[in-house]
């Protein structure tokens, strides 16, 4: 009898073992210490914010057992952040969300940085651009803005210099001749703060950087740069949603551009590691928390992973190159 329970026991204890790393192996990958986020950008500014919503999320539904830190490098237009991604090649305690400043800031500034440096996790959203003005302008449409700028030179606000906010600037510019003096600043927030106080005339401001100073009254929005009217339908002021907002087509003024809200890690991690982080952010955007922030914010929701996401990744920094170079925008070789 006494025999007969060690075996037993010997063979249970040898099953358990060999469970384990097979269990261990289920689980997969995790991080094993806390997470930096980096954010290429400015404080207050649309992706700075959807980093510490995301941040928020991941802790308050414990969708990870370590934390993320978020970090702010917006030094160089981006490339601080750009830069130390890359030098951490192989980390997989590091995420990077970036804006269309992927594309332009090495073509504008020459620091030798790719989005392929990185790699790809998954598009959060594409993030839209709307003109806005001071709710006691004067100017009610996108005709009468344009034609008291070729009349006045208006001071029009954005973030950084050769970036998205000055691409859209230019092309206003280019469809329509109305000249702008472009007034760069750190961040989307210090952008909206700005027009509030009379500072500047106009932004071309994403709406999550907006929105607060719309629903108080400050702000006023002309029209939304995107091939069609926003879904939501939500009443966002006393009287206007977002889907009321009409688009930079339908007043007559042909400019259209959608900015990238996505994940990146560092290179040279392991495929299981950019799994965890995709299974990770595929569970952010099925909470509450982040529904409420894409219908805030007016996002537009597609999101990709893997081939589908580094296709359009190759196509977009192609655009802004095209982009760039149309307004001059590109880095001079030395």
């Amino acid at each position: 009898m006494q025999l007969g329970t060690t075996r037993r026991t010997v063979l249970l204890g040898t099953a358990l073992a060999a469970m384990a790393p097979a269990a261990h192996a289920q689980r997969g990958w995790e991080p094993a210490r806390p997470v930096q986020f980096i954010v290429p950008a400015g404080t207050g500014g649309g992706a700075d914010q959807m980093a510490r919503v995301i941040q928020g999320i991941v802790s308050k539904h414990g969708l990870m057992k370590q934390p993320i830190v978020v970090v702010n490098k917006a030094g160089g237009a981006g490339a601080e952040g750009f830069l130390e991604a890359k030098g951490a090649r192989g980390n997989p305690h590091m995420l990077v969300i970036t804006l269309s400043n992927l594309f332009t800031t090495p073509l504008a500034t020459g620091v030798p940085f790719n989005w392929k440096d990185l790699t790809p996790v998954t598009m959060m959203a594409l993030d839209e651009f709307v003109l806005w003005v001071k709710a006691d302008s004067p100017w009610k449409t996108v005709a009468e803005f344009l034609a008291a700028a070729k009349d006045q030179r208006l001071k029009l606000g954005g973030t950084g210099s050769k970036q998205e906010d000055q691409i859209i600037a230019a092309a206003i510019t280019k469809s329509s001749g109305a000249p702008f003096a472009y007034i760069p600043f750190r961040g989307g927030g210090e952008v909206a703060v700005q027009l509030v106080g009379g500072h500047i005339d106009a932004t071309v401001n994403n709406p999550i950087e907006a929105v607060t100073h719309w629903r108080s009254g400050a702000l006023r929005p002309l029209c939304v740069f995107d091939d069609k009217r926003l879904p939501y339908t939500e009443k966002m002021t006393e009287t206007q949603a977002w889907s009321d907002i009409p688009t930079a087509r339908e007043q007559g003024l042909d400019v259209e551009y959608l900015m990238l809200r996505g994940i990146f890690m560092p290179a040279g991690v392991k495929p299981e590691q950019v799994a965890f982080y995709e299974g990770l952010m595929a569970k952010v955007r099925e909470t509450p928390e982040w529904k409420e922030l894409m219908q805030q914010g007016a996002f537009n929701t597609t999101a990709l992973t893997g081939e589908p996401f580094r296709a359009w990744l190759g196509k977009e920094d192609d655009r802004h190159r095209t982009l760039m170079q149309e307004a001059g925008f590109l880095a001079q070789p030395s």
